[in-house]
């Protein structure tokens, strides 16, 4: 969203496909079980990479290897010119609001070295009376796992119509604040 003219591709997209229609290369230099490989985040513009995980450390050597591997096998395909690196400055936050005052999730992220970024998600307890400010100041709290549970299928259609442009899905009642909107 950031950059609209950029050629992003994410996953599901393979290693195959992003050297074939970002044009970088010749995937003849991919070999066979490599070519289905599908890292998160690929501009293959900028020439940056992520991978995306969750913010715990165990995710997060797990995305270091995993950019690590992915970028190795794209940069022995790719033209001289178009060596990717992991990608840095991916940070940001988003805030859901479920049925127009009650729960108020928060989707924020960060990436603390290069290909890795880390998400977590938090809620503030529902306070129907107060205002958005008000709400979004309160003390983040993880988000309860039967809340992820109930919610999170709902939460993801959400966020992809509101960057998308799309119709709010069924049985969502709530506000999406995308990160433009947050300041």
């Amino acid at each position: 969203m950031q950059h609209p003219s950029n050629r992003v591709f994410l996953d599901p997209a393979d290693l195959y496909t992003i050297v074939e229609e970002g044009e970088l290369g010749n995937t003849e230099h991919l070999p066979e079980l490599v070519r289905r490989l599908r890292p998160d985040i690929t501009d293959t513009r900028l020439l940056v990479l992520f991978e995306v995980k969750p913010d715990n450390e165990e995710s997060r050597e797990e995305g270091r290897q995993q950019a690590g591997r992915y970028l190795a096998a794209l940069n022995k395909a790719v033209d001289p010119d178009k060596k990717l690196v992991g990608g840095t400055g991916f940070e940001g936050s988003l805030f859901l609001e479920f049925e127009n005052g009650g729960s108020l999730w928060q989707l924020s992220w960060r990436t603390p070295e290069p290909g890795v970024t880390l998400y977590r998600w938090s809620y503030r307890r529902k306070n129907p009376k107060a205002s958005w400010n008000e709400r979004a100041a309160q003390k983040a709290e993880a988000l309860p796992r039967e809340e992820i549970e109930q919610h999170g299928e709902l939460a993801e259609q959400a966020i992809r119509a509101a960057y998308e442009g799309g119709e709010r899905p069924k049985g969502f009642q709530g506000q999406v604040y995308l990160p433009g909107d947050c300041r």
